[in-house]
C-alpha cells in the first residue's frame, strides 16, 4: 500500500479539501482522481484541483545569472504540492456521504481505482455510452429514461463538437429503438445512414465498431428534391380544412386583431358552405371582404401557398414517429420564417399525439435552438410557446427534448432550466458563460475557467444522478459525421498566379480568339482607363504600333459623341486594351 502511494497529506486539512506533497511529477496531474483512507468513512474519493511546483533554493538572482549565461542550473530541492477536493464515499446502502471530520496530516494518498470512481460518481448504471472519463479508462454511461424523460441540452461554441456529441447520443438512442424526430436546419444528420470510415484506431480505444443506420433513418425535405437532392421524401403539412388555430401557428405574432377577424370570418363561412376547402378557397373568401385590411391577409395567404408546404397528401405524425426510427426534417433551402411555421405546427401536432397516446414515447431533437426558442430580447419565434410547453409538460407524456445550441445566452431560459442533463463543451463568450453558470443547476461560477479551457471533443456533463460535474472524452461516432466545416482553400497559389477556388462556375478559357468584354462608356473604370491612355499618348506620341490583338466588338449602345468621333474612339480603345494588358496580364497563352 505504501509503495503505491503518490503523496502524503500535510499542513492544515479540512473535510472538503486538503493539500498533499507529491513525490513524482509524473505520478499525478490536474483532474486526476485520488483516494484517501478516512478513519470513519473508509476509502474516500477526491480529485486533484491544482498542482504547483516550486524551489526555495533557486533564487531570482540565480535565475538571472543563468539567463545571462554566467552560470548553469545546478541541483535544486524541488517541491510539488497538489490541492485536492473531496468528493465523498458510499455507505452500505449506497448513499453518498461526505466526511464530517478532516483528514489527518501524514495520511497516504493513492490513485483511485476504477471501481471506486464508478461507485462514488454514480456511473454504475446507465445504458447510453457517450465516452470515457477524461484521463481514465472508465466508461461514462447516461440513463436513457432519464435522458429522454427529463430533457437534455448540449451547449458549445462553434467547432467545439456539439453536433458530433448529439450524433453520438442519437446513435445510442437508435440502438435502444427510441423514436426520434430531428429538426435539422443545416442538413447535418443525414449522414447517420453511413458508417464512419475515419481513424480505425479510435474504434479500438472506445471499444465500438463502425455502423450505419440507413434502414432506420428517413430524411424529409419541406423544400423540394432540386434544393435537397439527398432527401428521401417530401415533407408537407395538411392543407385541407385549415382552422383559425392553424393560421395562428403559421403567421407571426404581429398578426393584428382585424386581420384575425377577417380570417375567422372567411374560415367560419367556408366550414358552413363546404365539406372540404383549401387555402385557395380561403383566399377567394377573404377577397370578398370589403375591408382594405384584406390585402394584407391575402398577401400572407398567397405567400404561404407559394411555398408549396400545404398539400392534400400531408406527412402525418404517425409516419414520422415510429419505434426504432429517426425522422429528419432537413430544413436546407427553407426560408427561416417558414422553418418557424413548420416547427410550430409539427411540435403542436406531436404534443397532441402524445397526450392522446397515438404515437410512441419519443425524443424531439432541436438543432440551433436559439433560432426556434430565443430568449426575450433576442427576437421572437412563432414556435417558442409550444416548445416551452413541451419543456415544462412533455415529461408527463413521454415526450423528451434535446436542445442543441451554440449561443446559450440566446436560448429561452425557461427551456434550458427544464433540462436535467447538461452537456457543456468549450464556451468562451462571456455572456454565454454567464448564462450557463447562472441558469443551469449544478454549475457554479467556479467552473467557468474549466469550461473555457475544455479541449475540442471533451464535455462537462452535469446530471441529477451524477454526483458532480465530470469531464468526458466523447467517444468516436459509429456513423459518419455530417457537421464538419467545409474547406475554403483547396489548392495553393502556383507559379505566381492565383488559382480560382470555391466558384460555382468555371473561369472562362483564355484563348487568342477571346476578346476583352467592353466596359460601359460611363463606368468609372472606363473613364480612368481613357484618362490614363490619353496621358500615355501625350508622353509617348511616337509609339503608335498597331495592337496584335483584334479590337473588341463595338458596343450596341453607343454614346452620340462616340459616333461623331470614330477615330478618337478607336485610339482610346486600343490604348485602353494595352493598359488592361498591363494591369491584368496578357491574354495570350
Amino acid at each position: 500500500m505504501v509503495k503505491d502511494s503518490i503523496g502524503v497529506i500535510f499542513g492544515k486539512t479540512e473535510s472538503l479539501n486538503f493539500m498533499f506533497a507529491v513525490s513524482d511529477s509524473t505520478a499525478i496531474k490536474k483532474s486526476d482522481y485520488i483516494k484517501v483512507w478516512h478513519e470513519s468513512d473508509g476509502w474516500t474519493l477526491g480529485q486533484v484541483s491544482s498542482i504547483t511546483r516550486s524551489s526555495e533554493d533557486f533564487s531570482i538572482k540565480e535565475a538571472v545569472d543563468v539567463a545571462e549565461g554566467s552560470s548553469k542550473v545546478g541541483e535544486m530541492d524541488e517541491r510539488i504540492i497538489a490541492q485536492a477536493t473531496v468528493i465523498g464515499s458510499r455507505d452500505k446502502e449506497g448513499t453518498m456521504r461526505v466526511p464530517k471530520s478532516p483528514f489527518s496530516p501524514g495520511d497516504k494518498v493513492f490513485k483511485a481505482d476504477e471501481l471506486l470512481i464508478r461507485q462514488t460518481l454514480g456511473l454504475m448504471r446507465g445504458d447510453v455510452y457517450i465516452g470515457l472519463l477524461e484521463g481514465q479508462n472508465v466508461h461514462v454511461n447516461l440513463d436513457a429514461n432519464n435522458l429522454v424523460q427529463k430533457h437534455c441540452s448540449i451547449l458549445a461554441k462553434t467547432g467545439a463538437g456539439k453536433s458530433y456529441t448529439s450524433g453520438v447520443i442519437l446513435e445510442e438512442l437508435l440502438d435502444k429503438n427510441v423514436p426520434l424526430l430531428i429538426i435539422d436546419p443545416h442538413g447535418e444528420y443525414a449522414t447517420l445512414k453511413f458508417p464512419n470510415e475515419d481513424k480505425p484506431s479510435s474504434f479500438e480505444r472506445y471499444g465500438i465498431s463502425p455502423k450505419g443506420y440507413a434502414t432506420q433513418v428517413t430524411v424529409y425535405t419541406p423544400a423540394n428534391k432540386v434544393l435537397n437532392p439527398g432527401a428521401d421524401t417530401l415533407f408537407r403539412l395538411n392543407g385541407i380544412n385549415l382552422g383559425i388555430k392553424d393560421f395562428m401557428q403559421f403567421f407571426a405574432e404581429d398578426q393584428s386583431q382585424n386581420q384575425t377577424g377577417i380570417l375567422f370570418e372567411a374560415v367560419s363561412k367556408l366550414k358552413v358552405e363546404k365539406q372540404t376547402y383549401t387555402i385557395d378557397d380561403i383566399i377567394f373568401e377573404v377577397g370578398q371582404n370589403k375591408s382594405k385590411i384584406k390585402w394584407n391577409v391575402i398577401s400572407k395567404l398567397e405567400a404561404l401557398r407559394e411555398t408549396g408546404i400545404l398539400s392534400d397528401k400531408h406527412t402525418s405524425i404517425n409516419e414520422l414517429v415510429q419505434e426504432g426510427r429517426a425522422s429528419i426534417i432537413d430544413m436546407k433551402g427553407v426560408n427561416p420564417d417558414l422553418q418557424g411555421m413548420i416547427v410550430a405546427k409539427l411540435c403542436s401536432d406531436l404534443f397532441e399525439a402524445r397526450k392522446l397516446n397515438t404515437v410512441s414515447p419519443c425524443m424531439l431533437v432541436l438543432e440551433e435552438a436559439h433560432n426556434f426558442c430565443p430568449e426575450k430580447g433576442f427576437g421572437g419565434a412563432v414556435c417558442s410557446d409550444i416548445l416551452r410547453t413541451i419543456a415544462s409538460e412533455g415529461r408527463k407524456f413521454g415526450l423528451g427534448l434535446l436542445v442543441v445550441s451554440q449561443r446559450p445566452a440566446r436560448v429561452d431560459k425557461n427551456i434550458l432550466s427544464q433540462c436535467n442533463t447538461q452537456i457543456i463543451m468549450k464556451v468562451t463568450n462571456p455572456n454565454d458563460l454567464k448564462a450557463i453558470s447562472k441558469g443551469l443547476e449544478g454549475i457554479s461560477s467556479g467552473v467557468e475557467d474549466d469550461i473555457k479551457s475544455l479541449s475540442p471533443g471533451v464535455a462537462m456533463i452535469v446530471s441529477n444522478y451524477i454526483e458532480r460535474p465530470v469531464l468526458v472524452d466523447i467517444r468516436v461516432r459509429k456513423s459518419r459525421h455530417g457537421g464538419a466545416s467545409v474547406p475554403i482553400v483547396k489548392t495553393p497559389i502556383a507559379d505566381g498566379k492565383p488559382v480560382a477556388e470555391n466558384k460555382t462556375e468555371p473561369l472562362p478559357a483564355r484563348g487568342k480568339e477571346q476578346t476583352t468584354q467592353a466596359l460601359p462608356s460611363d463606368s468609372i473604370l472606363s473613364k480612368i482607363l481613357q484618362v490614363q491612355a490619353s496621358k500615355q499618348g501625350r508622353e509617348r506620341p511616337e509609339k503608335k504600333k498597331e495592337s496584335p490583338q483584334e479590337p473588341p466588338e463595338e458596343h450596341p449602345e453607343k454614346h452620340p459623341e462616340e459616333i461623331e468621333k470614330p477615330a478618337q474612339k478607336k485610339q482610346k480603345t486600343k490604348r485602353g486594351i494595352g493598359l488592361m494588358a498591363k494591369m491584368f496580364g496578357s491574354r495570350k497563352k
